[in-house]
């Protein structure tokens, strides 16, 4: 048997592995992305639930481009939410001078549903692929 085979059929080369052939898939190297939280849960999403796009994902070497600008997407929408959500409740420095606790409690609860609406329409949404 051959230690190297192409297929035509999706463009790949196979190496031989005791009995298999295993595609020789490789990150290139100038395409090194890094991945925070919201790109790490919808690449688990992806695993559990979407494991035909993820594969397809794979092999085309596209995963970490496309984790990445869902990760950049989910940190902006959470961003612009949090903003939009905090000024439309009046929640703003003079609250924070007088009363922190309060400042806190209210920016924990709207930091907590703009996550919950990122991970809804971003992470783990029917659109989210």
């Amino acid at each position: 048997m051959e230690k190297y085979i192409y297929d035509n059929s999706n463009g790949l080369w196979y190496e031989l592995h005791g009995d298999y052939y295993l595609p020789c898939l490789t990150i290139p190297e100038d395409e090194v992305h890094t991945i925070g939280i919201w790109g790490r849960k919808h690449q688990q999403y992806l695993r559990e639930h979407r494991p035909i796009i993820y594969s397809d994902l794979v092999l085309s070497g596209k995963l970490f481009n496309y984790l990445a600008d869902i990760d950049t997407q989910a940190r902006n929408k959470l961003d612009l939410l949090v903003t939009q959500l905090a000024e439309k409740e009046g929640i703003n420095e003079q609250l924070k001078a007088r009363d922190q606790l309060a400042w806190v409690r209210a920016m924990n609860n709207i930091r907590n549903r703009a996550e919950e609406i990122v991970l809804k329409e971003l992470i783990y949404g029917e659109d989210a692929v």
